[in-house]
């Protein structure tokens, strides 16, 4: 009898050894499988692009950028493909006076040969087409020469050959057009030294394009100053920031605009106190901020803020892809466009904004705790952000976006995408400035070009 007890006794222990192993072994698989279910779970969600969240487009992978490119967001409309009914086209005229005239007539008969080039031809119809000349540079010879007065005073309206100095130097419009191609067109230094070569037959090293460049953004300055004085000046002013790569170190591209300048300069932090040491804290006591919902932007003392509503309504169309059978995204998104539409139809009025913070705090009310947590995480933001919605309302000159913002700033993104990255600070402080100059002159409707021409 007691060797069966001992016998049961031993069986029991081993059998809870055994369940405490599998519990054990239970308990990791469980943890495993939670977290693989997390890492799984971003390939169930909607992906996130630049349509439906903050991820910019140089971020996108192709398959993504190849749909946005391709798919537009516009609603299809029962509308034929094509020009509508009553649509003005606008055809290319002929000119009066052509540069050249160049006959087409026969001189053989095609039937018999004959020569008929004696007859008088009949004209049946008149074409024109438009052609640019083979382009060859044009040298011009500079003979300084000097006046002995009979006071014995040498005149020279001149300016005294640099010791050193190459006495072979291109024009303004040959810089104005290296600088152009740069920054504007964003032209990298070695495929701009290969157009020269090819198109224009002129020969450039990438050392004297760097020395253009950077001519021009010293001759930039006084212009600068301007720009900067005017949006200290200004009671609106939009910001933006993002990454920039400069000779391997990560740097912060600032963005300061109006409707009628552009401000770019570079640093070396994301912190507010880059605007701060740039303008001065008692200047930005008297603008109001139009910027995104970055946190730096909020530790500053500005006079007022607006958030940037394109921002919001991408997160809502994301979460509307994420639950679609939730309808809160959908009334938050619905109201956001109400008011811009309000403002679009009346563009200089002041606008009562409080009947429509009222269905702002009501739909921010709703208990979201049975969704996902992404929609919390976007309630609870714009809570915090509530009196900087519909500021936009009140004031007529403050925009319901930031987009100037980023449009301004996105010419660096073309840049780095095609570069990869600034090789020096000079290069990058020299591509902002006259960055800031071209884009500035388009806001004024006037040639970026001709902006840069004024420079030299």
């Amino acid at each position: 009898m007691r060797q069966t007890v001992d016998s049961q006794h031993a069986e029991i222990c081993q059998l809870n050894r055994n369940k405490e192993a599998q519990s054990k072994q239970i308990r990791a698989l469980k943890k495993e499988n939670s977290l693989l279910r997390n890492c799984l779970s971003k390939y169930e969600q909607p992906q996130k692009n630049s349509n439906n969240s903050s991820i910019p487009p140089s971020k996108e992978n192709v398959k993504t950028e190849a749909i946005r490119r391709t798919k537009s967001l516009r609603e299809k409309s029962d509308k034929p493909v094509g020009g509508q009914l009553g649509h003005q086209g606008c055809t290319r005229k002929m000119v009066d006076i052509p540069d050249q005239v160049i006959d087409h007539s026969s001189h053989y008969c095609q039937d018999c040969g004959r020569d008929i080039s004696a007859l008088e031809a009949t004209l049946e119809y008149t074409t024109q087409e438009i052609d640019i000349p083979l382009i060859a540079p044009i040298i011009n010879e500079h003979r300084h020469s000097a006046k002995v007065c009979s006071c014995g005073c040498h005149n020279r309206p001149y300016a005294p050959k640099k010791r050193g100095g190459n006495d072979i130097t291109f024009s303004k419009n040959i810089q104005a057009l290296v600088t152009y191609l740069n920054v504007v067109q964003c032209v990298p230094y070695e495929r701009l030294q290969s157009l020269l070569k090819t198109i224009f037959g002129i020969e450039m090293s990438q050392g004297t394009i760097s020395n253009i460049i950077q001519v021009a953004k010293t001759k930039a300055e006084p212009a600068m100053k301007l720009i900067k004085d005017y949006i200290r000046g200004s009671s609106v002013v939009g910001f933006d920031e993002s990454g920039c790569y400069c000779n391997g170190r990560l740097d912060w591209s600032w963005i300061a605009q109006t409707p009628y300048s552009t401000l770019v300069f570079r640093a070396s932090s994301r912190a507010g106190k880059v605007l701060e040491n740039q303008f001065g804290a008692d200047v930005l006591k008297n603008i109001t901020a139009v910027t995104d919902r970055h946190s730096a932007y909020f530790a500053l003392d500005f006079k007022d803020h607006q958030i940037c509503l394109a921002h919001i309504l991408r997160e809502l169309q994301y979460l509307t892809e994420l639950d679609s059978n939730q309808d809160w995204s959908k009334k938050v998104e619905e109201l956001l466009k109400e008011t811009i539409h309000k403002r679009k139809e009346n563009p200089s009025t002041k606008i009562d904004a409080s009947p429509w913070l009222k269905k702002l705090d009501d739909l921010l009310k709703i208990s979201l705790g049975h969704l996902k947590k992404d929609f919390d995480r976007l309630r609870n933001g714009l809570i915090k952000c509530r009196n900087y919605i519909f500021n936009f309302l009140e004031n007529p000159d403050i925009p319901s976006n930031n987009n100037g913002s980023e449009r301004g700033i996105r010419k660096l993104k073309i840049k780095q995408k095609i570069s990869g990255t600034f090789r020096s600070d000079n290069g990058a402080d020299a591509f902002m400035t006259l960055h800031s100059i071209t884009d500035t002159a388009w806001k004024n409707d006037q040639s970026p070009f001709d902006a840069i021409l004024a420079l030299f």
